[in-house]
């Protein structure tokens, strides 16, 4: 029986419900169901069941942390039995999607579906800045909007308004993937000297104009599968990955990450080898500031007991961890297509995304696609997005719904003790507080952050 016809009998016997279809579900439906119902195989079910408690522990461990409230009245007196609201608003945590789309699609209808859906769920955008597109032109950047329409490829002013304006952190990809179909036909193609030069030119220019806007880079795209085949390549100049990373380092402030991104393969199976690219970098003092792991498979891949089962992957990320810096998913496609697709999908996600979110050495997650129709040429046959072509959202979007906005946010009510003290343990991210105090009520806005202090001091003022 299908994934389909199984689900409306399930719903059947709930009664009252009017949903129809898979794509319809409410988030705790699609969450909590859609893993359980999808077909996949036992012996994957069997694997990520047996992980489940360890991830759930250490989310708990790694993803939460005690906070002190102290309310005090305007005269620093401590108010007792004071009433105070808890609720996370957003997480220190960066799920993110790549935004090569907006305000590329049809319809405003859809356009406005689309910009919904991404400010729903995530706090971290990825800006395409593809050098063959950012400069088909030599010397005639496409920055500003109103440059030519190129799809997938908008000009990255309006991308990095439209984030700081919801509070989004932004991110630039990348600053150099030397890849032959992503260089523009201008560049030396031949002479890596020659290129040295252009490319100077081209991230000085990317630095002085986003150095202060956009908070974290990926300084080298795929260095790995660039070794291994060069013809696909521009020619490089000699100690390329150094020099990027010298480069980028000068050029950019010292808030801003710099990374280093490579492939799924790269990361999970040839671990080693990427791990001495970024120890040999680490050594000669680079600014290295985060490790970028792609995530790009089939459904297939992940049936099978390895390389990407959560033992292997939470081994992975833990030898990646010891170099000291920060890891990021930066790029995930798990294809949806079949009439099993989205659920399996579905499933697949919610185990990654608690996976990921329970790795202490993780900083941020990035679906690559947010809507299917939305990758890059034949991509799109997989339907790898988490939206329909319509954008309305997939079981995977409700699924990531559910974890992020509800299973991963706090919320909760307490009263101070005899000290005026109020405490909690919630997730790390910014919150707001409502504090009642007889026909007194304020709002205060604060942050949980992991490593932070985290105590609290809130003036109540007098009425």
């Amino acid at each position: 029986m299908s994934i389909n016809r199984r689900l409306r009998l399930f719903l059947s016997h709930l009664g009252g419900l009017r949903v129809v279809s898979l794509l319809l579900l409410g988030a705790a439906v699609a969450t909590h169901f859609a893993p359980a119902l999808a077909d996949v195989p036992e012996t994957y079910r069997k694997t990520w069941s047996d992980a489940s408690t360890r991830i759930d522990q250490d989310i708990e461990r790694y993803r939460k942390g005690e906070c002190t409230l102290k309310i005090v009245g305007a005269d620093g007196q401590p108010l007792t039995e004071a009433a105070v609201e808890v609720q996370q608003k957003t997480h220190q945590f960066l799920f993110g999607c790549n935004l090569f789309v907006l305000g590329q699609l049809d319809t405003p209808e859809l356009n406005r579906k689309y910009e919904e859906a991404f400010a729903r769920l995530f706090n971290f955008a990825t800006l395409p800045f593809y050098w063959r597109d950012l400069e088909p032109e030599e010397g005639k950047p496409r920055f500003t909007e109103g440059s030519p329409y190129i799809w997938r490829r908008p000009p990255p002013d309006p991308l990095v308004r439209w984030c700081k304006a919801r509070g989004i952190v932004p991110k630039g990809h990348a600053l150099m993937y030397a890849k032959n179909k992503f260089m523009p036909d201008w560049t030396a193609r031949d002479n890596g000297e020659s290129l040295r030069t252009q490319a100077h030119k081209h991230m000085s220019e990317i630095a002085e104009r986003y150095g202060h806007e956009i908070a974290v880079w990926d300084v080298v795209n795929e260095e790995l599968p660039r070794l291994a085949h060069p013809a696909e390549w521009h020619v490089v100049p000699d100690d390329y990955l150094a020099w990027c990373f010298e480069t980028a380092g000068r050029l950019f402030p010292k808030d801003v990450k710099l990374l280093i991104n490579d492939g799924i393969n790269q990361a999970h199976i040839t671990t080693s080898e990427y791990e001495e690219k970024i120890k040999a970098l680490l050594d000669r003092g680079l600014r290295v500031e985060g490790i970028g792991i792609q995530f790009h498979t089939s459904r297939a891949a992940m049936f099978k007991a390895e390389p990407y089962s959560p033992d292997h992957l939470a081994g992975v990320y833990q030898r990646l961890g010891r170099l000291g810096l920060p890891l990021y998913i930066t790029e995930i496609t798990i294809p949806g297509i079949g009439e099993e697709g989205p659920a399996e999908q579905a499933a697949i996600v919610a185990d990654l995304y608690r996976l990921w979110f329970s790795t202490p050495d993780m900083a941020g997650v990035t679906w690559w696609n947010l809507a299917d129709g939305t990758a890059y040429e034949n991509e799109n046959k997989a339907l790898g997005g988490l939206l329909d072509k319509d954008m309305n959202p997939k079981a995977a979007y409700q699924a990531l719904d559910r974890l992020i906005n509800h299973d991963w946010k706090t919320k909760l009510t307490a009263r101070t003790d005899t000290a005026g003290t109020a405490r909690f343990r919630g997730f790390f991210g910014e919150y707001v507080v409502r504090v009642v105090v007889g026909d007194r009520r304020q709002e205060f806005t604060i942050n949980l952050l992991r490593n932070g202090q985290n105590q609290h001091r809130l003036i109540v003022a007098k009425p």
